[in-house]
């Protein structure tokens, strides 16, 4: 049976926002712990997995073995486009992030939106966040996709990341899913979504590349 992606979206952005909305009462009760918050689709959200073991999660628990104090905020929604991110992001930023890992776009490259419009979207958020916290640290999570759509078409996206990267002074992540896109036995049965041990491998690509810019 095909999941209601509708459906699936509205309870995400109810959960998200519950969560949110947790963390920034906390934020007023508690000693304050410097936030990451990982914003993005179904691979941040973790897919078919339990939220303790996406890659979000795996990297809160490196930082708690580190004795370092962040608090992870997994707001990744499975579907999310960089229009709907853009459409979301003012609520997300009431978390008040101090490292902003943007992981969007995929879902553009899959369904062959307009790249010039992914960028536009792209550049946008990365405004907001800075905006908002000018100290934050934004890092953009490059992402591939399969060559369906041309050879020109997925040229052009592998090289829009680094490109919004540096024309916005944001730091890159080169491959998000390094090592694991395209290796069966690391990802579901979609081809798409990474397993258990795929995550663990993207947590690890994300630690070593974030790690340097933590206190």
């Amino acid at each position: 049976m095909r999941p209601n992606i509708q459906l699936l979206n509205v309870t995400g952005t109810l959960l998200i926002a519950l969560s949110l909305t947790a963390s920034v009462m906390d934020f007023n009760t508690q000693d304050v712990k410097k936030r990451i918050v990982f914003f993005g689709d179904s691979i941040t959200a973790g897919y078919g997995l339990s939220p303790e073991q996406a890659f979000p999660a795996l990297v809160q628990q490196k930082l708690d073995s580190n004795k370092m104090a962040y608090e992870v905020i997994n707001a990744g929604l499975s579907g999310e486009t960089s229009a709907g991110g853009l459409g979301r992001i003012d609520w997300i930023l009431k978390s008040k992030p101090d490292v902003f890992v943007l992981e969007l776009g995929g879902n553009d490259g899959l369904r062959g939106l307009s790249l010039d419009e992914t960028e536009k979207n792209l550049k946008e958020m990365v405004k907001r966040v800075k905006t908002k916290n000018p100290k934050a640290i934004v890092i953009l999570a490059g992402m591939q996709i399969p060559p369906n759509l041309g050879q020109d078409y997925t040229a052009r996206f592998k090289n829009l990341f680094p490109k919004v990267a540096s024309d916005t002074n944001s730091e890159l992540i080169p491959f998000l899913l390094e090592n694991v896109g395209g290796y069966p036995e690391l990802n579901l049965s979609d081809g798409i979504h990474p397993n258990v041990e795929g995550h663990k491998i993207v947590a690890e690509t994300v630690w070593n590349d974030i790690k340097k810019y933590l206190d």
